[in-house]
């Protein structure tokens, strides 16, 4: 990865993107496991789900496509598949899924938008980049676990990734060194999320005028 051009990048945004690789990779080595699958099918789901939306985030900012540049990303997600796989399923609790997943939200809307910011993207549309991060990776998940996408689900999803990556961009405009921002943005991203599952906080629906 080439440190130039991305100055904004350090220790701590580096740590939120591999936790996120991480527990986004271990979602869906779970939605591997709730199929009954294959050691080689939790690792596709893994790596699909880990990379996913960074991999389209990379492709539109223009960047190199940062897994295949570094192994680190792809070990993570084959180690969050190895462990699914070799633990028993009564120690992951049916919510267990949801969780990792909003953890892997919220640093991936953070990290994402950086990332964006770094390679000269303006600060709005960075923020959505920071959303196509967080996000895809879970849509892809659920496609090709053959469930309903979780963006479709009642409780605020995108949203809690918008306030994480908007947020992460706010705060860099009044001048807040990128480690506090990153860490603010993505605990308060992460929070939303977990009242939104807690409590089903919901945005009001459309409704027709038929």
């Amino acid at each position: 990865m080439n440190q130039t051009l991305l100055p904004q990048i350090g220790p701590v945004l580096e740590t939120l993107s591999i936790v996120g690789t991480f527990v986004f990779a271990a979602s869906g080595a779970l939605a591997a496991a709730r199929l009954r699958q294959t050691l080689v099918t939790f690792a596709f789901f893994a790596l699909v789900t880990g990379v996913g939306g960074g991999t389209v985030r990379d492709l539109l900012i223009g960047a190199p496509v940062f897994w295949v540049r570094d192994a680190v990303p792809a070990i993570a997600c084959m180690l969050a598949a190895l462990l699914v796989w070799c633990t028993p399923r009564r120690w992951w609790s049916d919510s267990a899924l949801d969780w990792l997943d909003a953890v892997g939200l919220a640093a991936f809307a953070v990290y994402g938008a950086a990332k964006a910011m770094s390679y000269g993207v303006p600060p709005l549309v960075a923020a959505m980049m920071g959303v196509v991060t967080g996000c895809v990776g879970g849509i892809m998940r659920d496609l090709l676990a053959g469930e309903p996408s979780i963006v479709l689900r009642p409780e605020l999803y995108v949203t809690a990734a918008a306030l994480a990556s908007g947020l992460f961009v706010f705060l860099r405009w009044l001048g807040l060194d990128v480690p506090v921002a990153g860490l603010i943005a993505a605990c308060l991203g992460f929070l939303l999320r977990a009242v939104a599952m807690r409590r089903g906080l919901a945005l009001p629906h459309y409704r027709s005028q038929d």
